[in-house]
């Protein structure tokens, strides 16, 4: 395993910091994933965004994690969810840009950026969308959209910041509804839980892609 490697790309109000990571093996295609809340300490290198990059790198996807706005190199100022919407479709259009256009998508995120990654993926034509513990509640972008993608989603029971039970009643009102997993006693940040986060999204991943 190699480091990712870090740059900054031209974003909507400045500069995006990225971290690109390497798949294993030949490449199937390209991840992006959303860190959680930059004002509660999110970052690109939060433990949660980076199993969900080795997880795609292990089944050969490139990964391309990235800070919002206002987060490490990353210029500009938290907006609340539109300017943070924009970063991630400034991300996926760099991925794009470095493996074409055609190269299939899998967006991800957790927590505050599992919300933007559901917006991202309806709007960016992905193969896949998978979210851990997304803030589901969250109403600065409107109305929840369908993924138009197949959609994996896994939280803990015992989550204190995104309530689980909270999220359940919410996705009982989608009309797309995910593939869900629920963990008993794992709370948000899946501490001490991450390996077995890691096991259940490769298997998802796995799934998905190797027929690509």
């Amino acid at each position: 395993m190699t480091d990712p490697k870090r740059y900054t790309i031209e974003g909507a109000v400045g500069a995006l910091e990225v971290a690109l990571g390497e798949p294993e093996g030949d490449r199937r295609g390209v991840a992006v994933i959303c860190h959680p809340h930059p004002l509660y300490g999110g970052t690109l290198d939060n433990k949660v965004a980076y199993t969900l990059a080795r997880a795609s790198e292990q089944q050969g996807l490139a990964s391309v994690r990235f800070n919002f706005r206002g987060v490490g190199d990353s210029e500009g100022l938290h907006d609340g969810g539109a300017g943070e919407l924009d970063d991630a479709l400034a991300a996926i259009a760099h991925a794009r840009e470095l493996f074409g256009p055609g190269e299939p998508l899998l967006v991800a995120g957790f927590s505050f950026g599992g919300w933007i990654s559901l917006h991202a993926a309806a709007r960016s034509d992905a193969e896949q969308l998978i979210t851990v513990a997304p803030a589901l509640s969250y109403s600065a972008l409107g109305d929840l959209p369908a993924p138009g993608c197949p959609w994996f989603y896994i939280h803990g029971e015992a989550d204190d910041v995104v309530p689980a039970q909270g999220n359940r009643h919410i996705l009982e009102t989608l009309q797309t509804t995910p593939d869900q997993v629920w963990l008993p006693e794992v709370g948000h940040f899946f501490h001490g839980h991450l390996t077995d986060l890691r096991r259940r999204v490769s298997a998802v991943l796995d799934e998905r892609w190797s027929a690509l």
